[in-house]
């Protein structure tokens, strides 16, 4: 089992901060964080990506268990749609030299490839 971030949170806040990461990150399809929480995101919005590209209901429904509803629909019906022929990396992470000003993080930009 692999080793996950924890953010300073316990178990349910966690997997909440995670969904709403996921979720900010369809909407917008760009936004500037820090790198650990990049590359947390990153996996969990690629394999909902690869399971909104099979394109049936069922499908749907996972994202809709998964994700708020307007992001669920956004993943299936526009952002899946663009990469049916790609095999997967539908992500970029960019490291930004900036860092934020309280606690020195690194930040980056994600975004859809």
């Amino acid at each position: 089992m692999p080793a996950t971030r924890k953010f300073g949170r316990k178990k349910g806040q966690r997997v909440a901060f995670r969904k709403s990461l996921a979720a900010n990150l369809i909407t917008r399809e760009r936004m500037t964080t820090t790198v650990a929480r990049a590359k947390e995101i990153r996996p969990v919005v690629e394999r909902y990506v690869t399971l909104a590209k099979k394109g049936d209901l069922a499908k749907l429904r996972i994202l809709m268990a998964k994700l708020p509803t307007k992001a669920a629909y956004k993943v299936f019906h526009e952002i899946a749609p663009r990469y049916k022929e790609r095999p997967g990396g539908y992500l970029r992470i960019t490291k930004t030299a900036k860092t934020r000003k309280r606690d020195g993080a690194e930040t980056a930009v994600i975004e859809f490839v």
